[in-house]
Parts: structure tokens; sequence; C-alpha cells
């Protein structure tokens, strides 16, 4: 049986929502929202009000406290878009909620710009790193991004021309659907917008100037988009290695060794879903693969400065895991296995004997397979061109039953 009721509000307030909405706030004896909702809603309340506390976790205990109660919680627009109904389900059957959404920001925003919402990147910036927005800057996409604060577009247009699309468009919609609505466009580099209200969507219309950093949507970034100390598995091997590992929906992934991130970090760019802790034993590279992260659009990335086998102590497990540094240690090994979980899936590049031993030995003890990989690059022999071979790499690919 349903006793909370969860009501999706816009800045019309109660004339932009349906009877049976006036109907879920009216008979609730208790009603969560921010302040604004609260106001907006505040002619069809009649039973007590509670603004949401900080932390916000202490709201979801609040609410949580109430079962049993008719309940009603205000949220901005789409209650599952970004919203509290994401948040509120991880703790609650659906089956004991109403929800009453109403047309979410970025609908809005489509709406009004003429964007058809199934070609557009949606992304939330709200509480977020503006670094999320780097995998969708794709020449001529359109990007819509809910912010912060009135600082959030004037950031958001920073970042555009740090990355090389400065004369791509940012329109932004202030308080959409209400009386104070307005819609203002500029070039990103000449951003220059004053008053912004807090509440705002930005859309992206997206323009890459030459040398723009384009992440490309296939693995096997240009090395030259890393940091690196030359502790990097390159190109060619980094998008063999990710096509071995087979990211799916929803899997962690170990970077054991993680040197530059360049794996963990391609691995996330796979699908949204997708997370990686990275283990690196020294405090420098440790801080380049988080600079990377950002860099490449992937901030959530986890860092885990130590050495393996201990640091792995107490760690997620992973679905998957890669050894491309450091792995030559047997203990290194025999943690990983222990600890990728049933169906996982483990990668490991050796280019010295002593760690293709070790590979060879496991392969022949657990089965697997095994694959060696020799890539020569077209470089200058005196005033001709000839093939100068890189250090080959044996590769063991491990499924666990």
């Amino acid at each position: 049986m349903s006793w909370l009721s969860i009501v999706g509000i816009g800045e019309d307030g109660l004339a932009g929502i349906g009877e049976a909405a006036r109907a879920a706030i009216a008979d609730a004896e208790i009603v969560f929202g921010g302040a604004r909702h609260l106001e907006l809603a505040a002619p069809a309340i009649t039973g007590k009000t509670q603004v949401w506390l900080s932390p916000f976790s202490g709201s979801v205990d609040a609410v949580l406290a109430s079962r049993g109660k008719s309940t009603c919680v205000l949220a901005s627009g789409d209650p599952f878009m970004f919203g509290v109904g994401a948040t509120l389900v991880r703790h609650i059957d659906a089956a004991q909620m109403r929800v009453f959404p109403h047309p979410s920001a970025f609908s809005l925003a489509a709406s009004r710009l003429g964007w058809p919402l199934q070609d557009v990147a949606t992304v939330s910036l709200h509480g977020r790193p503006l670094d999320l927005i780097r995998p969708h800057l794709q020449p001529g996409a359109r990007i819509l991004t809910l912010t912060s604060d009135e600082h959030g577009p004037a950031a958001l247009a920073r970042l555009l021309t740090e990355a090389g699309f400065g004369i791509s468009i940012i329109s932004v919609l202030e308080a959409l659907g209400g009386p104070r609505e307005k819609i203002r466009s500029q070039v990103a580099v000449n951003f220059g917008l004053a008053d912004v209200d807090p509440l705002n969507v930005c859309a992206v219309s997206v323009v890459a100037l030459p040398g723009a950093r384009v992440l490309q949507l296939a693995p096997g970034l240009d090395d030259s988009l890393f940091e690196h100390d030359g502790q990097i598995t390159k190109r060619d091997i980094r998008a063999l290695t990710l096509s071995t590992l087979a990211p799916r929906h929803g899997e962690l992934l170990w970077d054991i060794g993680a040197g530059s991130g360049s794996v963990g970090i391609e691995w996330m760019l796979a699908d949204s879903s997708l997370r990686t802790i990275a283990i690196e034993a020294d405090a420098e590279r440790a801080t380049r693969v988080e600079r990377n992260a950002k860099a490449l659009g992937v901030p959530d990335l986890k860092v885990v400065l130590g050495s393996a086998p201990d640091a792995l102590s107490g760690l997620e497990p992973p679905h998957a895991i890669f050894i491309g540094g450091g792995g030559s240690d047997p203990g290194v090994l025999d943690s990983a296995l222990a600890a990728l979980r049933a169906g996982g899936r483990l990668v490991a590049n050796a280019v010295t004997l002593e760690m293709e031993a070790m590979l060879l030995a496991r392969h022949a003890e657990l089965g697997g397979n095994l694959t060696r990989i020799a890539i020569s690059r077209a470089d200058a022999v005196g005033g001709m061109t000839g093939w100068r071979p890189a250090m080959p790499i044996t590769q063991w690919s491990w499924s666990k039953p």
C-alpha cells in the first residue's frame, strides 16, 4: 500500500500540476521539500511541513521515519530525472509510492529551443564536477546541463574555452516555466552574462576549434591526451586490452599498478555506469592519475595510494582486474585472483621475461588465453623508412569460474 506521494512541481506552482497531485499534497500529514517548493505549494498544504535538512541523508531518514503516515515529498520537475525520487527509491519500494511527475528542466529546455530530446546529451552538474561534461564535447553535439547555481554557466564557459570549444554557443535558460523565465545566449569565449538566476539550465551547441580535446568514441585514445612519465599502456595495446577486459554495465575494475591511469580511465569512458579503482604505489603517479581522470571527464575514478598486494585489502571486490605494472610479485596475482568475483575477468600484460614466465605458469595451471602482441611502427632509417618494433607484450586473460 502506498503511503508516500512524490509530486513534481515547477516554477508555475500549483497551476502546473493536476488535481490528483493537488489532492496528494492536501491529504498529506507531513510535506517535505525545499523552501522554494514548500512556498510554491503552500496554498494546498494542510499538514506539517519539513524543509530538507543538510546533509540530505538526514532528510531521507526523516522521510523513512514517517512511514505509516500519509506523506508527500515535493520535487523539482520529474522526480526520477536526477531528482529526489531516484534517491528515495533506493530505500523505499516503488509499490509504496505514488509519483506525479512534472516536465523536467531538460524537457522544458528542449521545448524552448526546439531540440529533439532523444538527440541531446543530458548531464547533471548540480553538485557534481564540471569535468563530467568532457566526454560529451563532440563536434556538432547538443548538450543540456543542470548547474548548481548562478556561477555554473560562467564556470562551464571557462572549461569549454580551455578545452578548445570556445566558439560553442551557451544558452542559459533561467527559472523555466515561471514568471522569471529568461533565455540568453553567448559564445563561450566571450561569456559575460550578469545576474544569472541560480535556477538555470545550460544548453551547449558544441563547436570544436582546431586542437580541441575531442575524446574519440572508440577505445585507444591518443597517448598525448594523457599526462605521463612513460609509464603508460600505449594506445594500440590499450585498445586490445580494453576489448579483452570486456566492460559491462555497472562493473568495477581494479587497475593495479595504474601508472598514468589510462586503462582505468578508458574503462570508465565506455559507459557512465562503470567504475575504476586505480592502485598505484608511487605518490606522484597517483596524483597524476587523478589529474588525468579529471581532464578526461571521469573525475569519480578512485585512486588508492599503496603497494599491491597490501593495498588491495578491504577494497570492494571487482568484476574485472587489469595488471599492467608492478605485477611480477606472485603475491599480487594471487591476491587479485582471490578477490575477483565469480565470472569476473583478469587481464595481465607482461613485458619482462620474469612476469612472462609467471603468466605462462598460471596459464598452465588455470587455463585462459595467452596472446603475444607485437607492434611495429614506420620510422626513419637513415634517409629511408623502415619498421621499428616496440617491445612485445605477452597477455594472459582468464575468467573466474
